[in-house]
């Protein structure tokens, strides 16, 4: 493994962005500003017409068989042409309590937060992605992240324990989100008239990665980022979104559609996995994060890939008789060794 792969793998401690925020700064310091260097990063672009909205799709819909066809349709619909839509009647019921318990967790002093920091070598725990140099500009955010299925995955010593739910909220969160991700990949697969279940099946069997965000209200929320734009390099990806506000925005035809939170629902937008999967039917999205000056805004983002063992391929129906193949088949590690080098 090369060190720039290593790196990537790892983070830099740099201090707490919600530290900073308390002490009421009227200006943002240097190294989190993005907008007076030409930073690539920033990716200025124009904010969409705000009556452009995210999709909406009803799970109870979906597997209802009178109303599944039509549902249907607007899914493939909403993963064609965006990439990303918003679930509501999920089912998903820890939703709620989990997301009090990350609210909990942020509202913790630093130093008890701290008992759960990321270790040198590891994104695991409490801190900040990516962050591998003393220069490179930051987020303005904090952030925990935490592998959780399969079980044997989890380090326990950087699960919190205060609060005192937590753990046990996360495990049956966890657990809730696979099911839900397994039954929306498989509608997917649905959608574009595969009956080959392996797709879904892998993801039953998949890896599931938490990350849970802290966005402090900034002084000048216009010159920073809360994350860069990026596409994921999950399968599908699910967030829960608990602030008042569009923090989460998409590009759609070069420009930002900022996604209006919807008490309870459930956005999920398609990874690269499944746009290889389905031979670029399906495209990954690139999306950021924008903060607010006087809002905070928590969000908790489940990275579902399927099983290692099955290759990363696009589904054999989708190719040949005129179909050309876009993306060539991958194993798990050539795929993952492509993504990191190419960041």
């Amino acid at each position: 493994m090369d060190t720039k792969t290593q790196s990537l793998e790892s983070s830099l401690t740099v201090p707490s962005v919600q530290e900073l925020a308390l002490q009421n700064p009227q200006k943002v310091p240097p190294r989190y500003i993005r907008d007076d260097d030409g930073d690539d990063d920033f990716c200025t672009f124009p904010s969409s017409d705000p009556s452009l909205t995210i999709p909406l799709i009803d799970m109870a819909k979906l597997v209802n068989a009178d109303t599944q066809q039509d549902e249907l349709h607007k899914l493939h619909l909403a993963c064609k042409n965006w990439g990303v839509f918003q679930i509501v009647n999920h089912g998903v019921s820890s939703l709620k309590n989990m997301g009090n318990q990350v609210k909990r967790f942020f509202e913790l002093p630093l130093q008890e937060k701290k008992r759960w920091a990321q270790k040198p070598g590891s994104l695991e725990g409490y801190g900040q992605a990516f962050v591998t140099s003393e220069v490179q500009k930051l987020d303005w955010n904090d952030m925990i992240f935490l592998k959780s299925l399969p079980i044997q995955n989890r380090k326990l010593d950087l699960w919190p324990q205060n609060p005192p739910q937590f753990r046990e909220t996360l495990e049956k969160y966890s657990e809730e989100m696979r099911q839900e991700a397994t039954s929306i990949v498989s509608f997917i697969t649905l959608a574009l008239g595969l009956e080959d279940t392996k797709i879904s099946e892998s993801f039953h069997e998949g890896l599931y990665d938490i990350r849970m965000n802290c966005y402090p209200p900034c002084p000048e929320p216009e010159r920073v980022l809360g994350i860069i734009p990026h596409a994921d390099n999950s399968g599908i990806t699910l967030l829960a979104d608990f602030g008042d506000f569009p923090g989460l925005q998409f590009l759609k035809d070069g420009k930002w559609v900022g996604v209006e939170p919807i008490e309870g629902a459930i956005v999920a937008n398609i990874g690269h996995i499944i746009e290889v999967m389905t031979n670029g039917i399906y495209k990954a999205p690139e999306h950021r994060a924008v903060v607010n000056k006087t809002k905070e805004r928590l969000s908790i983002v489940t990275f579902c890939y399927p099983n290692p063992s099955i290759d990363i391929a696009p589904a054999e129906k989708l190719i040949g008789e005129g179909n050309k193949q876009v993306y060539k088949s991958m194993t798990h590690a050539e795929y993952f060794n492509r993504y990191l080098a190419s960041r």
